[in-house]
């Protein structure tokens, strides 16, 4: 009979009926009795190990033996497990070393620190944890592509070398070429960089096509060793013609919604494993934002409650501050209990693209807060009249000649617009439950750190 090679998450949703396969992954542990011997093998699909079961005499006639770390084939009949820990085994009649796996494997142990695997991030995706991680970023990924390619959204490509600061902060890293003999370092004829943000460029297909988002790599050249800063992250950035503050608002309520089920429906076990080993009680609290009706408060009522809250905080809140996370915090975790989005933030500490309200003192942003992470999402209306815009980037002391296009795009056929930037990778977190977003993307990039 002719053996069917398998994915292991496939196997398990398979009913044990002597069906003969072949499987392929690495060793995760090797077990001997005095007949046979038993192998957790995984292959990443999902989150838990396929037992092999095996007689000793054929792990015997390996050159090597079999050593955790190990790749092989196993092919044998798939039948119903008599131990409590799995429902099926697979009775393998052959394993095919495929790969052998020395001693000083470091992934010897079942449980290892988060810095430790930092410093073998080529190893650390075949541990349980990172395995569930990038299973659950997957899945999130894969949703943010589905979620709007269902409303009509066009996915864009935005630069990532750019020559534009979208958000005015400096903080970026600035290319240049250094090919032998080059007489002109400035390769594109002025300074360009690394991008901050996709926004400004996807203003322009938004004018064109009504609703587009980006996705993609961001940088920002802040010195700052945090478990909540990279250098190299990813942003969601969608924009939308023809559509004010409130739609942005809905928009982004939705979105997350939507992210939070997505990981909930498809990832059971990798949410239960982080439910028992690193968030106690994540899945309880993503369900409950999953399923809440968004509040919504302006900024000035926000100073005005975290004033008025008895609490001491490190930073004492005053109007005209930007709120920090633990202001985020309580606003969300005490004050609403649940998700909420803040306001008509003042000009000032915001960026020069916000639409300004007719107070002349707040823009047309919002952030949205939810319990334990505080900001989630950023974003705003964005300025649609020309003098105005002009006016803003001169009184911040930027060079208009700079985003000429950008200007343009509110002489010739203007629309209200708006849009919002979700951090992809603060979003894994997030849903993970882990402490550090340098665990949640495959090949962290920090101050000092652009190994692997």
């Amino acid at each position: 009979m002719k053996q069917e090679q398998k994915r292991i998450s496939d196997i398990f949703s398979m009913s044990p009926e002597g069906q003969s396969i072949t499987v392929y992954g690495w060793v995760r542990s090797v077990r001997e009795s005095k007949q046979v011997a038993f192998i957790e093998l995984n292959d990443g699909s999902c989150f838990d190990s396929l037992q092999v079961v095996v007689d000793r005499a054929v792990i015997s006639q390996l050159p090597q033996g079999l050593r955790t770390g190990a790749s092989l084939r196993a092919a044998g009949i798939l039948a119903e497990s008599p131990g409590g820990k799995q429902p099926i085994e697979l009775q393998a009649k052959e394993i095919i070393l495929i790969g052998e796996s020395p001693e000083d494997y470091p992934l010897q142990k079942k449980r290892h620190s988060f810095e430790f695997l930092r410093q073998i991030a080529h190893l650390r995706p075949r541990t349980n944890t990172f395995g569930a991680v990038m299973r659950v970023r997957n899945t999130l990924a894969q949703e943010i592509h589905s979620f709007f390619n269902e409303r009509g959204f066009m996915y864009v490509h935005s630069p990532i070398i750019t020559t534009s600061d979208a958000e005015g902060a400096g903080a970026m890293f600035r290319v240049s070429a250094e090919a032998e003999g080059a007489e002109n370092p400035e390769f594109f004829g002025k300074p360009a960089y690394l991008t901050v943000s996709g926004q400004l460029e996807a203003e322009i297909y938004a004018q064109a096509f009504g609703r587009v988002y980006t996705f993609g790599p961001t940088f920002r050249a802040e010195n700052s060793n945090t478990t909540r800063h990279l250098s190299e992250f990813w942003m969601v950035e969608p924009e939308m013609a023809f559509c004010e503050l409130e739609g942005d608002m809905q928009l982004a309520e939705d979105f997350i919604k939507a992210l939070l089920r997505a990981a909930l429906d498809k990832n059971h076990r990798d949410m239960a494993f982080f439910d028992q080993w690193i968030s106690r009680g994540i899945i309880e609290q993503l369900e409950k934002v999953a399923n809440a009706s968004f509040e919504h408060i302006t900024y000035t009522e926000a100073i005005s409650k975290l004033e008025n809250a008895g609490k001491k905080f490190e930073y004492e809140p005053h109007w005209g501050m930007d709120i920090q996370t633990e202001h985020e915090r309580y606003l969300a975790e005490e004050l609403v209990g649940g998700p909420v989005i803040v306001t008509d933030y003042p000009r000032d500490i915001k960026a020069f693209y916000m639409k300004q309200n007719p107070d002349g003192k707040t823009v047309r942003a919002m952030d949205v807060l939810v319990p334990r992470l505080g900001e989630i999402i950023g974003g705003s209306q964005r300025e649609d009249d020309y003098d105005k815009l002009l006016a803003r980037i001169k009184e911040l002391g930027m060079d208009a000649d700079n985003y000429w296009w950008y200007l343009e795009l509110r002489k010739y056929g203007s629309t209200p617009h708006a849009g919002f930037g979700l951090g992809f990778d603060r979003m894994v977190q997030y849903v993970t439950g882990m402490q550090n977003i340098r665990d949640v993307i495959p090949f962290p990039r920090t101050p000092g750190n652009a190994d692997f």
